[in-house]
């Protein structure tokens, strides 16, 4: 009999505290999955693109050199905290030209080709990066007279530098795109012994850039 009572003693303990129990179950917040990794995106490393633009003459006299141009870009990124250094050098084909007839004589300016080696200086913002750059710059010009059916030409290298801003974005993995303004101050040359004077010019250009190496690492 005090076996019995014991056991019946137990069994209403355990029933007094059974439901205690279940409501504290309840009461457990559900499982929350971890979040997937964060891609950080670190713009170190080689590149390599294409580009296209448009350029005009900073000048108060008209006919101005204007035109367009194409090419290519090659580059490199240093990343320190969001802080990037970079050097970059382009180059590609022009139709950025002008021409004048008086006298009937017509003389046409047409620069052919055209490039740059610049340092760049600029802040990221994960994927986007917004950038000063600086540096060197040529241009390849032919100047021709032609009066009569008779045309003469003479051609000259121009070097100066260059300043200028702009903006770039990762837009896929290893892929951005980049809008660029430039100021481009050439030095002056002799055609047909005159000296034409310092020539600049206004620029704008878009370009792609592939990245080398894998921009993208992850962060848990």
């Amino acid at each position: 009999m005090r076996t019995f009572l014991l056991a019946s003693a137990g069994l209403l303990v355990l029933s007094a505290f059974a439901p205690a129990r279940a409501a504290d179950m309840a009461a457990r917040a559900p499982y929350v999955k971890a979040p997937p990794p964060v891609a950080i995106y670190n713009w170190t490393g080689f590149y390599i693109g294409g580009f296209g633009g448009y350029a005009t003459e900073n000048s108060d006299v008209d006919p101005k050199l204007s035109g367009g141009f194409a090419g290519g870009t090659i580059g490199y990124n240093w990343q320190t905290s969001n802080i990037v250094f970079g050097i970059e050098a382009d180059g590609g084909w022009a139709d950025v030209d002008a021409s004048i007839t008086a006298l009937g004589i017509t003389a046409k300016s047409r620069i052919d080709s055209l490039g740059t080696v610049r340092g760049r200086l600029g802040i990221a913002a994960d994927k986007v990066l917004f950038y000063a750059t600086g540096g060197y710059a040529w241009v390849n010009n032919e100047i021709s007279l032609s009066a009569l059916g008779v045309t003469a030409r003479e051609s000259h290298f121009h070097s100066g530098w260059t300043v200028g801003a702009g903006i770039e974005a990762f837009f896929a993995p290893q892929w951005s795109v980049k809008g660029e303004y430039l100021f481009r101050s050439l030095d002056s040359e002799n055609y047909f012994g005159v000296p034409t004077g310092t020539a600049e010019l206004h620029s704008v250009q878009v370009g792609v850039n592939y990245h080398f190496g894998g921009p993208i690492v992850a962060k848990y």
